[in-house]
């Protein structure tokens, strides 16, 4: 029996054999706008997961660098010195051991551009005995000798030399600024003598005159008064002005600094270059500088030069744990949003690789039923995925390092990885799925499943109630997934009531005139597609989406809300005028600024913070803060500042004869009474009872001190002195430049630049203008901005997975009359109802997440100043997030109503019904 022969292959008119189409290529031409969008949605993703880890280091670094610039430039130093106790030492010493202290440099930090400042000066200042100099209030000048060696580079010689030489008991040749030398009386030439001492009268003479090229450089950073003279005062219990300088020796006259001085210090001061810090290599930096302080290259330096009193000091260590401290307090918050958006984006890949599955489910399974396999198939999706995703995720990602450069990767390639397998592989696993062998439909699975969510949601609340943020840990999981728990929990149970709530409204619809409401919402009622409930998935993006955005627009309007609270305790109000020491603001300047624009609740009030006592306490007679004011004011500026809060009607009385009614702090007495207490202001006393406890006042702010308020009219009858106040505030809006304007024109010329003139506004902006704030607010509302894009894209994918069922729907009804306008309703109203329950839904979920998380949030590092810990709960930021997303979810399925309801109907119509 002989074998028939094969089949020959089928050939072309050219001879060859015909192969079959590829088929990664076959399905790509046959879906070339499945292809583009799924191609978009990986790019996005992937754009967003690769560009916010690479956003936040770079807002950390900034804020870091920003927080050590602001700090100046001698904290951010490394500064070495010896005293001449352990020896003399020459230029040519100074100059080595500042060689050696910049070869232990260069690893983890580097020394800033301006370079080391090293030389010596004296241990003291010596008083000047010289006739003629000028005395403001009696008092000799002091002056200081210092050695630069680089000062030349720093300065330009105005008149004679630059000093040296100078034979021992002559002169000692000394240069002076030539601000110092006109502030002093001390014209080139001049014999400084010191008054008499141990060592005898001491003698410079002023051989060079010189300007500082650049006042303002970082070099003359902690140099004693180099430039120009200083104006100090005495620290006696009559403070009185006098002036301090400092003139600059030649290198031939380093010794003699020692017995002008009282004594020499050699210093060298290393300025760290804070603007190349990095976060991330902060604890490697932080330890090096350590070493340099006070480990292995201290001990070694001090070896190296046999000089034990080497002292290595910086306030770079505390700045680090300072830096890393604001850093991890805002780090769970600035989190909250990216966590947000991306439990949304997954769950609208899960939606999408659903839709995918719905409309290919018939040619998985006529291609299982011709013999292919599970693990065949799954394959192949792969490398359709492959083709469609990778070059797109490919793409993102390395825009977003083009378009955010940081020395980190890690961490954005981690992410984009992670976004790139969930794009490629939500569709293979649905298939899969979809292809596995049928199972009954499984309740108490999904039963358990919400258990086991709502069980960790009710620990994760739990304990961050217990412990609180944990700012030590740095980024705190549970404070980041807490929210997210809330709205996945929330989403659930309102996928449990959902079929009910709009069932009722359905059948509350069909005993109404009109079919297209109840229609409508009986789909809405029992899902699209022949499933038995809507799908849950679009609820959870709509409930993670708002409840994200409105817990952290919360924080975000506490976080203004506290900033202006702890602005108005710092100013005293929204406006403060403050005279100098021992002055009084004019009643034309009061009137004057009563009447700017803006202005509320005007208060002038008398302080004395320095003459003032109380006796009769059980603290003895402790010094005390007197603040005198009109008590109705006082009270209303009291109540909006929020400190110091009481009744005006208990500063009424104090008829001759009987005690003033004042307010007392509550560390001078415990609770209000009618014991009488002396007070003496100035040397006049007065008889006082505390008629109420305060906590403070605003006339104070951030005062520690014992404080006592007492009533303006009957303190001015008992003691006349008081009646001129020295403080002016105010409430409301004040604006800075007028009310600035204002006190230069009412002020005499001589004390104009002394009177202080504050506003919150402008205290406000200096707390707002951290990096480290602004980073966090831009990732917040980048993360809104994803999240309510997401959302709006899982609803109109939800939309389109039921759009194959309703389009035969509308199609059967248009044959019935249906017109145009009532389908688009019926598209509204089967997808509306679940955007707004859970519009609505996730805007109590953002309150409840408020309420229960609230307390353990600390907003000190966004607020820029400590504040105690907790949430205000207000209804606008949470309302906002609702209600703009679902406005936005409405115009999403308004447009996709409009412009493909019609469409489908007229495909419908042209195909026929094969169901």
């Amino acid at each position: 029996m002989t074998r028939p022969a094969p089949t020959p292959a089928p050939t072309t008119a050219d001879g060859r054999g015909h192969r079959p189409a590829p088929w990664v290529r076959t399905r790509l031409r046959a879906a070339p706008l499945t292809v583009l969008l799924g191609a978009a949605l990986a790019f996005v993703a992937v754009l967003l997961a690769a560009a916010l880890p690479r956003a936040v280091d770079r807002g950390a670094d900034q804020a870091l660098r920003s927080f050590l610039h602001d700090q100046g430039p001698g904290p951010t130093s490394l500064s070495a010195s010896v005293t001449s106790r352990g020896g003399r030492m020459t230029p040519q010493d100074l100059d080595t051991v500042l060689a050696a202290l910049r070869a232990r440099t260069g690893g983890a930090f580097r020394l800033d551009a301006s370079g080391p400042v090293h030389g010596a000066r004296g241990v003291k200042a010596s008083n000047l005995a010289t006739p003629g100099l000028d005395r403001p209030e009696a008092v000799d000048p002091r002056l200081t000798l210092v050695h630069l060696p680089e000062a030349a580079a720093h300065t330009s010689l105005v008149a004679g030399r630059w000093p040296s030489g100078g034979e021992p008991g002559a002169p000692v040749p000394v240069a002076l600024s030539r601000s110092a030398s006109e502030t002093l009386k001390a014209p080139l030439g001049t014999v400084l003598e010191s008054t008499p001492s141990i060592s005898g009268t001491l003698r410079a003479e002023v051989v060079g005159l010189y300007d500082a090229t650049d006042p303002a450089d970082v070099y003359w950073t902690d140099l004693p008064c180099l430039t120009k003279a200083c104006q100090n005062r005495t620290t006696d219990s009559l403070p009185k002005v006098y002036w301090q300088t400092a003139a600059l020796v030649g290198a031939d006259g380093l010794d003699r600094i020692g017995a002008w001085g009282e004594g020499a210090e050699y210093f060298w001061r290393l300025p760290v270059d804070t603007g190349v810090l990095r976060a991330d290599l902060l604890p490697g930096v932080s330890r090096e500088i350590a070493s340099f302080v006070t480990g292995p290259t201290a001990s070694g330096l001090s070896a190296a030069f046999k000089r034990p009193d080497l002292h290595i000091s910086s306030r770079l260590p505390e700045l680090f744990k300072r830096a890393e401290a604001r850093q991890q307090g805002a780090a769970p918050l600035a989190a909250i949003g990216p966590a947000g958006v991306a439990g949304v984006a997954a769950v609208v890949f899960c939606l999408a690789a659903a839709l995918t599955g719905d409309r290919r489910e018939a040619e998985l399974r006529l291609l299982m039923a011709r013999g292919g396999s599970r693990r065949s198939l799954v394959r192949r999706l792969l490398g359709e995925g492959a083709v469609t995703v990778l070059p797109a995720a490919a793409l993102a990602a390395w825009l977003a390092i083009r378009l955010l450069p940081t020395p980190r990767l890690t961490a954005s390639l981690v992410a984009a990885t992670a976004v790139t397998l969930l794009a490629l592989l939500a569709f293979p696993v649905r298939a899969f799925v979809l292809l596995s062998a049928p199972h009954g439909p499984r309740p108490r699975r999904r039963l358990v499943a919400e258990l086991l969510v709502l069980a960790a949601t009710a620990a994760a609340v739990l304990e961050v109630r217990r412990r609180g943020v944990a700012p030590a840990a740095g980024l705190d999981p549970l404070l980041v997934a807490a929210p997210l728990l809330l709205a996945l929990s929330g989403a659930l149970l309102l996928s449990r009531l959902l079929p009910a709530l709009v069932g009722a409204l359905a059948r509350a619809a069909g005993r109404r005139p009109g079919l297209i409401g109840f229609l409508g919402l009986a789909r809405a009622a029992r899902g699209g597609g022949g499933r038995g409930r809507p799908s849950v998935l679009p609820l959870i993006a709509l409930m993670l989406a708002v409840t994200t955005g409105g817990f952290g627009a919360t924080v975000l309007g506490s976080v203004d809300t506290e900033r202006l609270q702890v602005a108005r305790q710092a100013v005293g109000g929204d406006a403060q005028i403050a005279a100098p020491a021992g002055e009084a603001l004019t009643p034309e300047l009061i009137r004057a600024a009563n009447e700017l624009p803006g202005v509320r609740t005007p208060v002038a009030a008398w302080v004395e913070e320095d003459d003032a006592f109380l006796f009769g306490t059980d603290r003895g007679s402790p010094q005390v803060r007197v603040v005198v004011v009109d008590p109705v004011a006082y009270a209303a500026l009291a109540r909006t500042v929020g400190r110091g809060r009481f009744d005006p009607a208990l500063l009424a009385g104090g008829a001759p004869g009987t005690p003033l009614p004042a307010l007392f702090s509550g560390d001078l007495v415990a609770r209000a009474g009618d014991q009488a207490y002396r007070l003496r202001v100035r040397g006049e006393e007065l008889q006082v009872r505390a008629a109420a406890v305060i906590d403070g006042t605003p006339a104070l702010p951030g005062s520690g001190a014992a404080i006592l308020v007492l009533p303006a009219q009957p303190a001015v009858a008992l003691t006349p002195r008081i009646s001129t106040p020295n403080r002016w505030f105010a409430t409301g809006s004040v604006d800075a430049d007028r009310l600035e304007e204002l006190v230069r024109a009412g002020t005499p010329a001589a004390t104009a630049e002394q009177v202080l003139v504050r506003t919150s506004a402008a205290t406000v902006a200096g707390l707002a203008a951290d990096p480290l704030q602004h980073s966090a607010g831009r990732l917040f509302w980048a993360a809104v901005a994803g999240a309510a894009g997401f959302a709006v894209l899982a609803v109109l994918l939800t939309l389109m997975r039921a759009a194959p069922d309703r389009a035969a729907l509308l199609a059967r009804l248009r044959t019935m009359g249906l017109r145009p306008r009532q389908g688009v309703a019926l598209i509204l109203a089967e997808a509306l109802p679940q955007a707004l329950v859970a519009a609505v839904g996730g805007g109590l979920v953002a309150a409840a997440a408020v309420a229960l998380l609230g307390p353990a949030v600390d907003l000190s590092a966004l607020v820029g100043a400590q504040v105690p810990a907790g949430l205000r709960l207000t209804a606008r930021p949470v309302l906002t997030q609702a209600l703009g997303l679902a406005a936005l979810v409405a115009v999403a399925v308004l447009a996709e109503a409009a412009i493909s309801g019609r469409r489908q109907i007229s495909t419908e119509l042209r195909a026929g019904d094969q169901r």
